[in-house]
């Protein structure tokens, strides 16, 4: 991952999440603005769906069966090749301490549920432009080139 658009039109996720509401909500958004939206039910088959493509950031619920969010983060930061990927977590886990919870575990950003229409592309762009700055190899660049949207 070299750059990190802020523009919704250049995304790729990847959804992994469970419950279908929610799934389909949080697709319905990304699409309306533009974004390639990919999704899986749970780790395992979020897991799978890496193997083929690269997405831009990784929303991933928690509490998931098979494989639950906090496994499925832990072999992402284990690969070499899916390591860079921005993964922030999409949680019912909204108690005091949970999100330094998430942050300390690796991953890039914490959006509770249910999220808020009019945070959520914003909390999603923060969660980029995070992950960018902590890579410097190509990311000086991209961050140079943002219109601030």
């Amino acid at each position: 991952m070299t750059t990190t658009s802020t523009d919704p039109k250049d995304w790729i996720i990847l959804i992994v999440e469970d419950e279908p509401d929610n799934l389909d909500v949080s697709r319905t958004v990304l699409e309306f603005h533009g974004a390639t939206v990919h999704t899986a039910v749970d780790g395992r088959e979020g897991l799978i769906l890496l193997e083929t493509i690269t997405p831009t950031l990784i929303l991933l619920d928690l509490s998931m069966p098979h494989m639950d969010g906090w496994e499925m983060l832990k072999l992402i930061r284990g690969n070499p090749r899916t390591e860079p990927i921005p993964v922030v977590a999409v949680t019912a886990h909204a108690m005091s301490g949970d999100k330094e919870r998430v942050m300390e575990a690796g991953f890039n950003g914490y959006i509770a549920k249910p999220f808020k229409f009019g945070t959520f592309l914003a909390e999603i762009k923060h969660a980029l432009e995070a992950a960018g700055a902590g890579q410097p190899d190509d990311t000086t660049q991209a961050k140079d080139d943002r219109d601030g949207d």
